[in-house]
This record gives C-alpha cells, structure tokens and sequence, in this order.
C-alpha cells in the first residue's frame, strides 16, 4: 500500500515518494507534504531548466539557481521556464 501526502504543489491528497529525494530539513519537508506526481513534474522541468540554460551541476551557483527554482516550483511561485513551454495540466 503506497502512502498518501497532502501535496502542497496539488492541494490535493495524492501518492507520496517511496523515500526522502536527499537528506536534511528540505528532503523531510518534501518526502512530507510533496506527491510523487509533483516530484515527477518537477524532475521535468528541472532537466529542461539545466538544458537550456546549459547549467553544471559542479557548478555552486546553478545548483543553488536550481534549488531556488524547486522551492519556488513548489510553492507555486513563479519560476523561470524553457522558451516555449507550457505548463500541462493533468
């Protein structure tokens, strides 16, 4: 039986991650209150976000741009998008 969070992303109850994503407060707070289908979404954008931007993960700075934008992904803040995407919605 799979557990079911109330994701913040979907304000809804959904499936939750099998696992934290990383250790600390932050991967707590998302194994807690994000649903897989959020992560998934996320994973996504993330991959499009390093690809255009041509980001480095070795690089301190683009993988604080990079959490930045999660967090904000999250939230349902606003984040930076790839040109031309638009967002579907399930």
């Amino acid at each position: 039986m799979s557990r079911t969070v109330h994701c913040r992303k979907y304000d809804a109850e959904l499936p939750g991650l099998p696992h934290p994503p990383f250790p600390g407060p932050l991967g707590q707070d998302i194994y807690d209150n994000i649903s897989q289908r959020a992560w998934d979404a996320w994973q996504d954008l993330q991959t499009m976000l390093i690809n255009e931007k041509h980001l480095s993960l070795q690089d301190m700075e683009a993988r604080r741009y990079l959490l930045d934008q999660m967090k904000k992904f999250f939230d349902n803040t606003e984040t930076d998008q790839p040109s031309g995407y638009t967002e579907t919605t399930e």
